[in-house]
Parts: structure tokens; sequence; C-alpha cells
């Protein structure tokens, strides 16, 4: 898998891309990840890729003119599945979008910044808007991190157990059970004693039983 992302400030993000599981992904050549300064593609010396919006306000816009340059030098060079543009109002990450993203060649991430991108790139350049939740960020690059790390840890080999990902809470529509480890007592506080029985079918059946549980109880929604 090929993740192009389209900052004007890639420095923002280039921290939770080089490490932890992207890392150890990158390394493994199981994804490439290209953080790309949209400053390189504007029409100035001066590298200025927004303005001020028509009819007035407060805050400044990326332009359109540098956005569809880049955008249309890298499709140039390959067939992308989606070009994603990180807004608020955009729809709301969840795991099933996780799942169906992971399974893509190619994808576009553009972070907006400032007030927002001129309203033309989102109606003929972008295909596809994610939101990470109903919230304001100073720019999309966090929230760029966030779609990235949810998508490549679903990719066959970044894992080091090939199953775990999908125990992850939201795959099967429930929050994951409570899980302990050592030690068992701890100040007197105990880990259940069906986790330590041995019996698998029982601790499997408790296990769900937690799941919808919890789920109930905490997104009552989904």
């Amino acid at each position: 898998m090929r993740i192009d992302i389209i900052s004007v400030v890639p420095e923002l993000i280039e921290s939770p891309l080089n490490y932890s599981i992207v890392k150890r992904a990158r390394d493994k050549g199981l994804v490439d990840i290209h953080l790309i300064n949209l400053r390189d593609y504007a029409a100035n010396k001066y590298k200025q890729v927004d303005d001020y919006p028509f009819g007035g306000g407060a805050g400044m816009v990326i332009m359109i003119e540098p956005v569809a340059r880049c955008i249309a030098e890298l499709k140039s060079q390959r067939s992308y599945d989606e070009v994603i543009y990180m807004s608020p109002d955009g729809e709301l990450l969840d795991q099933p979008m996780g799942n169906a993203l992971s399974l893509k060649q190619h994808l576009i991430i553009l972070c907006g910044h400032y007030k927002g991108i001129d309203e033309r790139i989102r109606e003929h350049l972008i295909t596809r808007e994610i939101s990470i939740g109903n919230y304001v960020l100073s720019g999309g690059e966090l929230a760029a991190a966030v779609v990235t790390d949810t998508i490549v840890r679903l990719i066959p080999g970044v894992l080091g157990d090939e199953t775990s990902a999908l125990s992850d809470s939201f795959q099967d529509g429930l929050v994951a059970p409570p899980v302990y480890t050592r030690p068992a007592d701890f100040n007197g506080w105990k880990v259940p004693d069906i986790l330590l029985s041995g019996h698998t079918a029982n601790i499997d059946k408790w296990r769900h039983e937690q799941s919808v549980k919890r789920t109930a109880e905490r997104r009552p929604g989904i």
C-alpha cells in the first residue's frame, strides 16, 4: 500500500508515523508513506498556498491551484483508489471504514489548514471526506495520522499476531471486553476466576458477555 499525505506543515505528522506499529510496517515494506509539502507546488517564489476568502471574513483559505497541481502530478504517476480530505464535517471514521481502506492500494490524504480549503477542491478533486470527531483541530495532520494508523495496523503482516486486529473493539460491532495480566492479586484486587480456569469455551463466553454489557453501557448507539 502507498499513502501520500499532502500538508502545509508535514513536520506535524512525521513523529506519529516514525514509531511503533506504523514504523514497523514501513520498515517491513508493507506500506509506503510519503509526506508532501504543498508549498512545493505554490505558484510564486513566496511559496504562498493560501489567500483571503472571497466575500470577506476571518481566516485564510488554501487555494485550489497548488492542490490541483500536486494531485495532478501524483495521478500522473499512478492511479489512486481514493483522494481523501480530512474535514470536521466529513464522514465519521469507524472500524468498518478502516477495514475497507486497508484493502486499497493507493491513497491520497489532503490535510486542511487555516480556515479550510477552496470549495472547488472538495467538489472536483476529492473523492471522500473523513472526520475523526465533531470538533476542530488546528489542521488535518493529526487527523491524518489517526486515519493512517487505523489503516496500517490492519494490513496483513503488520501486527505480530495476525488475529490481534480481529479482536479489536468495534470489529464485531462491540467494544472489547476487559483484559488482565499478572499478578492475579494486587492489593486485594483480583482477576476474575473465570480467566484463571483454563476453560476456553467458558472464557470466550464470558468475554462475549462482557463485550455486550460494556457496549450497552458505553456505546449504546452503535
